[in-house]
């Protein structure tokens, strides 16, 4: 049984524990509403993250963003990274009118949040296509029959980007 570690707080209802996510996805299903997912790191937002969200929102009526925790983060982007720690940022996601729960996950991959979220729509940035998906998320996505789009990144705005600009790189 998938297990996340305990972040939920009364202040924030927008913060889902793993074990929250089945009867959420049930009450969702059951009042006809449809799901978007998403997944990444956020670590540093900025205006290229506020489109793709307002965006993934507009495919569905609630969005759920699964979050990198803070491992899984410095294992994909290096040392150094993240910049803000997980709970920093996933309450900064949701406070965005777009995102409607967020989920942080400390394993590399979030294939078994998506098992229990069983998404309609799973939505990922331009920097992808279905096919350079990691294996293991789009078996999840293809065994709950959810539609994968591909958003267009907003040029120019990235994190990467963004931290060189502020270490002063231009």
């Amino acid at each position: 049984m998938l297990t996340g570690p305990k972040r939920k707080s009364i202040l924030n209802p927008k913060l889902l524990e793993h074990a929250d996510i089945p009867l959420w996805r049930r009450k969702l299903r059951d009042s006809g509403r449809r799901l978007v997912v998403t997944n990444g790191c956020f670590d540093v937002l900025h205006v290229g993250h506020v489109r793709y969200l307002g965006q993934a929102r507009a495919l569905g009526d609630v969005l759920l963003v699964l979050l990198n925790g803070d491992a899984s983060v410095r294992k994909l982007k290096g040392e150094g990274r993240p910049i803000n720690p997980a709970e920093d940022r996933a309450e900064v996601l949701a406070a965005l009118a777009a995102v409607d729960a967020v989920a942080i996950f400390d394993t590399p991959r979030c294939d078994d949040l998506l098992r229990l979220a069983g998404p309609d729509v799973y939505v990922k940035g331009g920097d992808y296509t279905p096919e350079s998906l990691d294996s293991g998320e789009r078996a999840a996505l293809e065994a709950c029959g959810a539609e994968i789009r591909i958003l267009p990144l907003v040029p120019g705005r990235s994190t990467t980007a963004t931290i060189g600009r502020m270490r002063g790189g231009g």
